[in-house]
């Protein structure tokens, strides 16, 4: 197999058990390319050469960002490797990762597109990275943040902590908050999640369940693991609604969708990453709640299909 035609993939080993190696190999094969484990306890160069490198390296990014010596050491390995062979195609580049994992970072550049002229936003956010209640108090109100209010870990990757959020319904519950975190308003929009999956210029939607509407009021802190609530097929009760609730059922619009997923792919320059979209029910405005590298993408038929297509394009464009 010429060299031009290997392709490099490394996923930590959860995340390839759940990879169908062999459909994936079937896949290559029939697109013309070989594919391997890249080993990252050994030195690249002995594995290459090789054309393409699929990587998740989100958790060592975001161990790394948090001063992980062995984490940063393979880092900065890759990193060399990618600099050294500037015609490797990485899916996705590193410095585009670590930007879509800070949440700050990621809903930033989701505001700074034109997305909000379609009637697309992401919910008004700040970075709270103190304990003092009145500093809390302030910067909630520079930004517009209003109750109640999700707190999310500041990196969306890295540990089971990263899926860890709680509500917040009150300025008494203020003291619940575990800084450094990021405070995001939480939309009403009746306990559904549309997970939109990007694979290069093809993307699919699946609907998931999510939290039911909640109002500001004086309950206490809501703690939860957001991979419970809207997995496939849970049932939390914080997804059951009220009684009172009037569910509006709202399909979401292809074009709206599709516009997301050409937009973001645009902004964050990835190939592979996922998107959490809510419909606000005052409104019918779409919300993008965040955003994830290399999903799971349960639900995409023909995922390999359009991985290799991907790599197909992005090979023609750099021989022309």
């Amino acid at each position: 197999m010429s060299p031009n035609k290997r392709i490099a993939v490394w996923m930590s080993e959860k995340k390839i058990q759940k990879v169908n190696w062999q459909e994936l190999e079937t896949v290559c094969g029939n697109y013309g390319f070989e594919v391997f484990k890249l080993c990252l306890k050994s030195s690249l160069e002995s594995q290459g050469p090789f054309c393409v490198l699929v990587h998740k390296m989100t958790d060592i990014i975001a161990s790394a960002n948090l001063g992980d010596v062995r984490c940063i050491a393979i880092l900065q390995d890759v990193e060399r490797y990618i600099s050294q062979n500037p015609t490797l195609i990485v899916i996705d580049p590193i410095p585009n990762v670590r930007k879509i994992i800070d949440r700050y970072s990621c809903y930033s550049i989701i505001h700074s597109t034109n997305l909000c002229t379609y009637e697309v936003f992401t919910p008004n956010f700040c970075t709270l990275e103190t304990n003092d209640v009145e500093t809390i108090k302030h910067q909630l109100r520079i930004a517009h943040v209003t109750y109640p209010f999700l707190c999310k870990p500041l990196l969306g990757h890295g540990s089971r902590k990263a899926h860890q959020i709680c509500i917040i319904f009150n300025e008494r519950s203020l003291i619940d908050i575990s800084t450094p975190c990021v405070a995001q308003s939480f939309i009403n929009h009746d306990a559904s999640l549309f997970k939109i999956y990007v694979a290069g210029d093809k993307h699919c939607m699946v609907e998931r369940p999510s939290l039911k509407n909640y109002q500001a009021s004086d309950r206490e802190t809501i703690y939860f693991d957001s991979s419970d609530v809207s997995k496939a097929g849970s049932k939390s009760r914080l997804s059951v609604l009220d009684p009172e609730d009037v569910v509006e059922r709202r399909e979401p619009d292809e074009k709206i969708i599709n516009l997301i997923a050409t937009t973001l792919r645009k902004a964050f320059g990835m190939d592979l990453f996922g998107v959490d979209v809510v419909i606000e029910k005052s409104t019918g405005k779409y919300a993008i709640i965040d955003v994830n590298a290399y999903p799971g993408y349960d639900g995409f038929p023909n995922f390999y299909e359009a991985l290799l297509e991907c790599i197909s394009k992005k090979m023609s464009t750099d021989l022309t």
